[in-house]
């Protein structure tokens, strides 16, 4: 199981960090909605190896045969590797290159919710988080991590559901020439 979890966590990791680091000159070109769609349409394809670890894991390791709390554990060991390289990645990227961006980004949150109409207190709540998110890695780490993983989740359950097998599937009978 391990070398299974390694291999498609590994793949789906360097995926994803390949994938962050091709779109992150796009992004500010491309505007926050469509950004936001590049980004976490990256992190399912970067996902869809939790699908092809499970059933690889069933079909060799499982001998066919896999229940939904072991394909759960593949798949989440998967998505868990695969997050890790996410926020590795972002950490370095953004305390090392891309520091400053956050102060646009801040700015354009802040129009935004004067727009909408959204009161002082809470638009200045909103600034605080910005402003902590910007100077705390590890709070940083943590809403970084919160982006892929529910993705991640969802495509485990998903997959894990699809792919459980408890039994195998009985042979086709051999198609036997009939005499009319």
């Amino acid at each position: 199981m391990k070398s299974t979890i390694l291999k498609f966590g590994l793949i789906s990791g360097i995926l994803s960090s390949a994938m962050m680091l091709a779109t992150m000159p796009f992004l500010h070109k491309l505007g926050g909605d469509m950004g936001l769609v590049l980004g976490y349409t990256a992190i399912v394809l970067s996902f869809l190896l939790v699908y092809f670890g499970i059933r690889s894991y069933r079909d060799n390791a499982g001998n066919g045969l896999i229940g939904f709390p072991k394909a759960f554990a593949v798949g989440i060991s998967i998505t868990l590797i695969s997050c890790v390289f996410y926020v590795v990645t972002w950490e370095i990227v953004y305390f090392s290159f891309m520091n400053d961006s956050m102060d646009g980004y801040s700015s354009q949150t802040v129009e935004k919710m004067k727009a909408e109409g959204k009161s002082d207190s809470a638009i200045q709540a909103q600034v605080q988080q910005m402003k902590r998110y910007k100077e705390d890695p590890i709070y940083n780490a943590a809403f970084t991590f919160i982006e892929p993983f529910p993705v991640g989740l969802v495509i485990t359950l998903i997959s894990a559901g699809i792919l459980r097998r408890r039994t195998l599937p009985q042979a086709a009978a051999p198609l036997v020439p009939t005499s009319d």
